[in-house]
């Protein structure tokens, strides 16, 4: 009789011990900055309107690189240290400005800034490696029904544990089920549309921007009650249009490589779908629940971050390297998204203060105003700071001061709710359209081009919204948010 192989016992792996740097990295940017006092900043809006509008440009050079980088530099660009010093080097003039010329304000300001980078990254970096323990096997046969079934329960698991988390969870299974198609690039696109941003609409835990409408007075099942047919709707479409577009490209294939690809007549020989590293899950739920109660509980800096850390860090050394293998986990496309969204977070910080103190002069009054000025924002800022920014405006609007949990206060009055709605829509939807738009996107680009999948550049990538994702928001815009 043959003897069976012990089963793979969990423990330190190469992953695991190449990540403790990092992680002590986070760790210790969370201790320091949970020592420091937050600081008096309420006089920063009347600082604002002094705010020369000359500060954005950094963050405009900064656009720029992250568009033309791949392109003009792509040997350079794969190494971290090249975008790290770029991000570095344009952030110093914003930081110094704010120092110099608003002092003690402007320090407050960059401590809350940092603060909110911090979180970010953490929350991301603990979905990114606690998902990356789950591997999902058996028989995927990656035809268009299969693919379109995949981004469907995507489109609702992102709403339950978050675009990230979703995203995290299913790329992988989706990439290994293509593996021998020829062309690749259109499903990860799709992917990103779907599961990365517009299935993340339903409930608070779906997205950073619904997430901090819930902490400034939003109920937690708003979302779900008035938003529910715009989800359908946009994710519904966009998978329809998928299935064909996925059936056809299929076709076209199997014209130029009979036989050599998977088709619908002759999937895969069938394999049980068996989930391994299934316990990685529990711990997503914990972190789901631990990001749920830090807003019911206000707890300080730090709390959060640190139960977050040490969810990830249980996750990386108990996940058998089996299973980190046949995903090919590493923590390069975290690292990738750390280092841009650094610089992102402190050069946007002038191009948010003037949003906010003009925003008034902007002609703003009809939900469909709201949801393309948040959308068009939102796809070149991180959509969660431009959701507050016209969420403020929209409260101006109606008279509401920008105190405490005001969103609660502007869904009481006359066209306040449409008005949200259409924030809110506008936000997640349109974090879809370029690859910076949403933290998941620049991860599952990673992922994907980690495997071999060659993807489009930035403006290849606009270029592919702009035709398949902006028709569909435009017929939500006349159905919705008139």
């Amino acid at each position: 009789m043959q003897r069976m192989n012990a089963p793979e016992r969990p423990g330190t792996t190469s992953v695991s011990r190449a990540a403790v740097a990092p992680l002590l990295i986070l760790a210790a940017g969370v201790d320091v900055l949970a020592q420091l006092p937050a600081g008096e900043h309420h006089e920063i809006h009347a600082l604002a309107e002094t705010l020369p509008a000359s500060t954005v440009a950094p963050f405009v050079l900064l656009l720029l690189f992250i568009a033309v980088g791949p392109l003009a530099i792509p040997r350079l660009w794969e190494r971290h240290s090249i975008k790290a010093v770029a991000a570095g080097a344009l952030s110093v003039p914003v930081v110094s400005w704010f120092l110099i010329h608003w002092g003690a304000a402007g320090g407050a300001l960059l401590l809350e800034k940092a603060r909110e980078y911090v979180s970010f990254i953490v929350l991301l970096t603990s979905l990114f490696v606690i998902s990356g323990g789950v591997s999902l096997r058996g028989s995927l046969s990656g035809t268009p029904r299969m693919n379109t079934a995949l981004l469907g329960v995507g489109a609702v698991l992102a709403s339950l544990v978050g675009t990230t988390g979703a995203s995290m969870l299913l790329v992988r299974p989706l990439l290994r089920a293509s593996a021998r198609r020829e062309k690749k690039a259109h499903l990860v696109v799709f992917f990103i549309f779907i599961v990365s941003n517009c299935g993340g609409l339903l409930t608070p835990l779906g997205d950073p921007p619904l997430f901090l409408g819930f902490l400034k007075g939003v109920p937690f099942t708003w979302t779900l009650t008035h938003l529910g047919l715009p989800w359908l709707f946009v994710n519904g479409l966009l998978l329809a249009v998928f299935y064909l577009f996925d059936r056809a490209m299929l076709g076209a294939e199997r014209k130029r490589r009979p036989g050599s690809q998977i088709t619908e007549e002759a999937p895969l020989r069938h394999e049980p779908l068996r989930l391994e590293g299934g316990w990685n899950l529990a711990i997503l739920a914990g972190v789901v629940v631990l990001v749920f109660l830090s807003g019911h509980l206000a707890w300080p800096f730090g709390a959060q971050e640190t139960g977050l850390l040490m969810a990830t860090v249980i996750s990386l050394f108990e996940t058998p390297e089996k299973v980190h293998r046949e995903n090919a986990f590493s923590l390069g496309p975290i690292i990738e998204v750390a280092v841009l969204f650094f610089g992102l977070f402190a050069t946007m910080a002038p191009a948010l203060l003037l949003l906010n103190v003009h925003g008034a002069t902007l002609g703003l009054s009809r939900p469909w105003h709201f949801f393309w000025a948040t959308g068009a924002l939102s796809s070149f800022l991180d959509n969660a700071p431009t959701y507050l920014t016209f969420a403020a405006t929209a409260a101006g609007l109606k008279g509401i001061a920008v105190e405490g949990r005001y969103l609660a206060r502007l869904l009481e009055h006359d066209g306040g709710g449409a008005l949200l709605e259409a924030i809110s829509a506008g936000a997640v939807f349109m974090g879809a359209v370029t690859y910076i738009g949403n933290g998941p996107n620049f991860m599952v680009k990673a992922v994907a081009e980690q495997s071999g999948v060659r993807m489009p550049s930035f403006f290849a990538y606009m270029a592919c919204s702009a035709a398949l994702l902006l028709p569909v928001l435009g017929a939500a815009t006349w159905l919705f948010f008139r």
